[in-house]
């Protein structure tokens, strides 16, 4: 048996009044999906357990297998893993995000996506004018990056709050807060004025474009934490396919490979053709691939319905598309020897253009899943079967397993 897992990031969210109060999901044109969904099992999944952060980190650790009640212990460590950055003791990491303010509100909390060529360039500069013995900034993907910093282990006990949660409101209200977060404020602060008249930010206003014009810290964390590997868990060889740091660090974290496939992105311009196509070479080798896109989850946070819509229905006609014509391959007909598990991480409603911690819809699809009367991949329809699974965790055993 072959398993495939696509994780749609962000793309369940709230009905919008504007638009008939239809989903995203609900608007979207997915015909492969909703084919799929007719032969498949759809419900609900709690991804992220109560009273825990309805983060990325979170809720794809609890859909790879893992209870983030065991395992969790910070986002920025498992970034830092899948960018080789060491955390010794004494030491913690920050997300670092090259943002936009303007008249004191968050104007962009990516800048505008700035590059990732443009977002290294201004890391070496806050490297060169705030790094330290004691503070180093490492480049990352477009606007994500990491702040490490040495003896000052009390920072973890600072109250930040993530950038995308505070879209056009005052900075002052959201700075850091509590114990610790002295020096998380004076590098903030301070890195306006390494950055405000950078070449990189006058090329980009020259051009119309949002400038970075500070670094915003926030998901403080400690050591990285050891994963169970993942074939000695479930016994199957994995890889995956991923746009971001953070899911490259939990693949490493459970031996699972690292696809390198070009053009793979965190948005809108992601080769989404590609993606799959080298999802569906790798099942040639592996006995699951994971796919995961982010698109849908950038839409999300910049607050654009049509662009998360597009994310989706570009998923459904350029990821899925590959993946059902290899399932009809060959004369051993691949696809009887193919299961697939498809949904979010996490909700992105385009009202608050954060994370929410609801359960989301999934599919299970392939043999031994039985149609079970939906007819399309909606937060609703999911909502009515009245298949719910508690623990985010068990739904890679339901993959792998027998029939729900």
């Amino acid at each position: 048996m072959k398993y495939c897992v696509l994780v749609v990031d962000g793309a369940a969210g709230w009905p919008l009044p504007e638009r008939g109060r239809k989903t995203c999901l609900e608007l979207a044109h997915t015909p492969n999906l909703d084919r799929m969904t007719m032969e498949g099992v759809l419900g609900m999944v709690r991804t992220v357990p109560p009273g825990m952060e309805p983060s990325s980190a979170c809720a794809c650790m609890s859909l790879l297998g893992y209870d983030p009640k065991v395992y969790y212990r910070g986002r920025s460590a498992i970034e830092a893993r899948s960018m080789d950055i060491p955390i010794n003791e004494g030491e913690v990491v920050f997300r670092c995000n090259l943002v936009a303010v303007r008249d004191g509100n968050m104007w962009s909390y990516c800048s505008g996506h700035i590059s990732s060529e443009e977002g290294h360039t201004l890391i070496a500069a806050l490297e060169e004018s705030l790094g330290s013995d004691k503070i180093h900034f490492y480049p990352g993907v477009g606007y994500r990056h990491i702040c490490k910093i040495k003896g000052e282990e009390d920072t973890l006990l600072a109250t930040c709050t993530p950038p995308h949660d505070i879209p056009d409101k005052p900075v002052a209200d959201f700075m850091p807060q509590g114990p610790g977060s002295e020096l998380l404020q004076q590098m903030m602060l301070c890195s306006q004025d390494v950055l405000r008249d950078h070449r990189v930010n006058l090329e980009r206003k020259s051009r119309g474009e949002i400038p970075a014009t500070m670094i915003w810290l926030f998901w403080g964390s400690g050591q990285i934490p050891e994963l169970p590997a993942f074939k000695e868990r479930y016994g199957l060889d994995a890889a995956m396919t991923s746009g971001v740091d953070l899911l490259r660090g939990l693949a490493d974290m459970a031996g699972i490979d690292i696809l390198d496939i070009p053009g793979v992105t965190d948005g809108l311009d992601n080769d989404f053709s590609q993606q799959g196509t080298g999802a569906v070479e790798a099942l040639e080798e592996y006995d699951m691939a994971v796919i995961h896109i982010e698109a849908p989850d950038e839409a999300a946070h910049a607050g654009s319905i049509d662009d998360k819509i597009e994310a989706i229905e570009r998923v459904d006609r350029e990821v899925l598309s590959h993946l059902l014509s290899w399932r009809g391959q060959g004369k051993e007909k691949k696809g009887d020897n193919l299961r697939m598990l498809i949904l979010p991480d996490h909700a992105t409603p385009i009202a608050v253009q954060t994370h929410t911690p609801e359960p989301v819809p999934f599919l299970l699809w392939g043999p031994g899943f039985e149609a079970n009367g939906a007819e399309r991949f909606t937060e609703t329809e999911a909502n009515n079967t009245g298949v719910f699974v508690d623990d985010g965790y068990a739904i890679m055993g339901r993959l792998i397993g027998t029939t729900i």
